[in-house]
């Protein structure tokens, strides 16, 4: 896009964004931390320039616009969020699916941090016989595609730069060690299995790789995962909400620290944890 045509969309974007706001020029332009006269400028189409970086990422933070939406590189609301559906109805990795975005957003995550709440059991921990077991009711091919997305994610995480944090109730993983609620009908066999496997990974993935355990009697939460400072993304049940502003982030960032200061099984602890349900909770189911 050429420069002009950019700062031309800038304007029009940055006076949606003062609209919305239902601020006075003067008072949008305190709140952004410029003067009347430097907002001015911005605004008129006689000395057209783009705003110097700080006060593009001050728009961006107090008015909870995608500094992406305003430089004009996507046409997502300014508020950024978005709606991706029906995430299972995918035959394979040749096609443009949910679970190719998802990848694709650790991918992008490099070496920032992953923080995630999963539904379930953590993806990239699972075994193939549990992965049948989850999807059994979605077909042969989005079974194996689960199974191929837990390879690579797991590939991913003995990367040298990744790092993820997870938070899970301990009443999660207790009730798949008895075969309860959606577990109930999985054979014990499998289930030890798993149990094992995420022993041995835990033991090679830490510190990189960080698991903490809360009781789900005193914090509830959604299932969500922490792009590093790119985005948060909420599983709403076959829907994915997408939330890319810094408010947002920011927002889930402290729900998951608050989940971390409640913890009650630190990441070190895990694997003895898992080991103790394997000798009680799973031994008397």
């Amino acid at each position: 896009m050429r420069y002009a045509k950019r700062v031309n969309l800038f304007r029009q974007r940055i006076r949606q964004v003062i609209q919305q706001s239902g601020l006075s020029h003067s008072r949008f332009a305190a709140s952004i931390g410029v003067d009347r006269s430097t907002l001015s400028q911005l605004l008129s189409p006689t000395a057209p320039r783009l705003p110097r970086a700080d006060t593009l990422a001050a728009v961006a933070e107090k008015h909870h616009a995608s500094i992406d939406w305003l430089l004009g590189l996507t046409h997502t609301g300014h508020i950024d969020a978005q709606l991706l559906t029906d995430p299972l109805e995918f035959e394979d990795f040749s096609r443009a699916s949910v679970n190719e975005k998802i990848l694709g957003w650790h991918r992008e995550a490099g070496s920032h941090k992953v923080r995630h709440v999963p539904a379930m059991l953590p993806d990239l921990l699972k075994t193939a016989d549990v992965a049948v077991y989850e999807f059994r009711s979605y077909g042969v091919e989005r079974t194996e595609q689960s199974i191929r997305d837990t390879q690579v994610l797991l590939a991913r995480q003995r990367l040298e730069e990744a790092e993820m944090e997870v938070c899970q109730s301990t009443q999660d993983i207790r009730g798949f060690a008895r075969g309860e609620g959606i577990w109930r009908g999985l054979p014990k066999s499998v289930r030890a299995a798993q149990l094992e496997h995420m022993v041995a990974l835990l033991d090679e993935l830490y510190p990189r790789f960080r698991w903490f355990l809360f009781d789900g009697r005193e914090a509830y939460t959604a299932a969500f995962t922490i792009f590093g400072p790119l985005r948060v993304v909420v599983f709403i049940g076959q829907t994915y909400l997408v939330l890319n502003s810094s408010e947002h982030i920011g927002l889930f960032a402290g729900r998951f620290d608050e989940l971390i200061r409640l913890a009650v099984v630190q990441p070190h602890e895990v694997a003895a944890h898992i080991r103790e349900l394997i000798a009680t909770d799973l031994a008397r189911s």
